[in-house]
């Protein structure tokens, strides 16, 4: 059976004081919401939030995620973070291959599968980004552009590390937009990932929980997780109030 998530990727936002008040205030709510305990919920905050945060959260439901992290474990490398350093300060799960570093820092294929095999090694779970440009979608090469991404970004991975990958499956043209795929686009393309994944890894795939983000709010959560393929949402902009946020978490029971 695959697990519900929702995740919340914070991106460059939030003081550790204002991440802090912000976690706190998810915990609280989500205590008093037994209802939503099988649903994983995870955060995403800046770097320099993450110690303080997990150490809050190191008994609740809510677990804390990086938004991206280096490959080598050590070394001179100015301004990186390694898998190593991120499990220690409380990281469970990496947010990998996010379009915003494929655009804006020349993440690739390359680069994201050497990410996904060290976070693998160190224990975090990676939470592997895929998804298409709005140019490539009218261009009708989504099929394409997933394939290649999948591809590359698996490269050398096993059966068995497959199922401690999480799929998010963002559309470039819907991040931060207020333009959302409709549930049939974002089901037709999680069908074809988890196709995609079997033609690879088998019955693995059954296992893997694949993502939904862009715009993702309360308002929409309910009928995109109706579909058979989409487990869950990775949020930007709506988790960075609480209220937005456990709305999202509340619709996805």
């Amino acid at each position: 059976m695959r697990t519900t998530i929702i995740a919340g990727n914070w991106k460059l936002n939030k003081t550790i004081t204002e991440g802090l008040d912000l976690a706190k205030a998810l915990h609280q709510e989500l205590q008093q919401s037994p209802e939503t305990k099988n649903i994983e919920v995870i955060i995403a905050p800046p770097y320099t939030a993450i110690n303080k945060i997990a150490e809050f959260l190191k008994d609740s439901q809510v677990k804390v995620s990086s938004q991206n992290m280096f490959w080598e474990e050590s070394g001179a490398f100015t301004g990186e973070i390694s898998a190593v350093m991120l499990k220690d300060a409380g990281a469970k799960y990496a947010i990998i291959g996010h379009s915003e570093r494929r655009q804006f820092f020349n993440e690739t294929d390359a680069t994201v599968n050497k990410k996904i095999k060290a976070a693998l090694k160190h224990g975090l779970t990676p939470i592997f980004c895929i998804g298409e440009t709005l140019a490539e979608r009218e261009g009708d090469q989504v099929e394409t552009v997933i394939t290649t991404q999948i591809t590359g970004g698996l490269v050398d991975i096993t059966q068995e590390e497959i199922t401690k990958i999480v799929v998010a499956y963002e559309p470039v043209w819907a991040i931060g937009t207020g333009k959302t795929a409709t549930p049939e686009q974002a089901e037709e393309v999680h069908l074809m990932i988890r196709q995609m994944l079997s033609k690879k890894f088998g019955d693995a795939t059954d296992k893997i929980s694949i993502l939904y983000g862009g715009s993702v709010k309360a308002a929409n959560t309910k009928e995109l997780l109706s579909k058979p393929n989409i487990d869950g949402a990775l949020v930007g902009g709506a988790s960075l109030k609480a209220e937005d946020f456990i709305g999202i978490i509340k619709n996805a029971i």
